[in-house]
């Protein structure tokens, strides 16, 4: 098995060429041109040896939403953290940690989507919030600060999306303040960036420079 693990392709060379396996991947999905890839039953068994991701995606836990198969991704290439909202709480910022520190990542991923449930709530009225159960309010409590402040726009699907992307900065700004992924993108092992996934066309927009991400 330790030889069949040795085959994997080597390990991406910076957060760039990690971006730019994204794109392809997803260039592919959305193109109808997806190579699946899997495994066979002998590199399923290789990766009892150890994983080698390269990247890591915060995203929503919205069934129409599957990682890996919108970034045409196999097993082992990404580390997937998928939470309601895709928000930073203390056991998602603790897996994200683990990811830098003990799997080397290149790329750190806070993923949003079209018609999001959970970034929906937070638009309601708060007396609409107050009838939902403690720990969901708690949730949807990290995503209200992001959604407080936007700006008027008429057409729904518009201020929908722009809800979205304002919780994906807002989230990608409390991961890069956290000291441990601070370190990691100062240093160069990392990067931290957003993405919006169109759940109609199956693409993915990709936020990767400063004023993409600004809050």
């Amino acid at each position: 098995m330790q030889d069949i693990a040795a085959l994997r392709p080597d390990r991406m060379a910076s957060p760039e060429d990690a971006i730019e396996a994204l794109k392809d991947g997803n260039a592919r999905f959305f193109s109808g041109q997806a190579t699946r890839p899997e495994a066979n039953a002998n590199q399923r068994r290789a990766q009892i040896m150890g994983q080698t991701p390269f990247a890591a995606v915060l995203a929503c836990s919205d069934s129409r939403v599957p990682v890996e198969i919108v970034f045409d991704q196999g097993l082992g290439d990404l580390f997937v953290v998928r939470v309601a909202g895709n928000v930073v709480g203390e056991s998602e910022l603790g897996t994200l940690e683990y990811a830098i520190r003990h799997l080397d990542v290149r790329l750190i991923v806070v993923m949003g989507h079209e018609g999001c449930g959970a970034v929906a709530a937070a638009l309601l009225p708060e007396g609409d919030l107050a009838r939902e159960p403690e720990h969901l309010r708690r949730l949807i409590a990290r995503i209200q600060p992001s959604v407080r402040d936007l700006p008027p726009i008429r057409d729904k699907k518009a201020r929908m999306r722009e809800a979205v992307l304002n919780n994906v900065r807002h989230q990608a700004a409390a991961l890069r303040g956290q000291p441990v992924i601070r370190e990691a993108e100062a240093n160069g092992q990392v990067r931290v960036i957003g993405a919006f996934y169109e759940i109609g066309s199956g693409a993915v927009d990709f936020l990767t420079e400063d004023d993409d991400l600004r809050v």
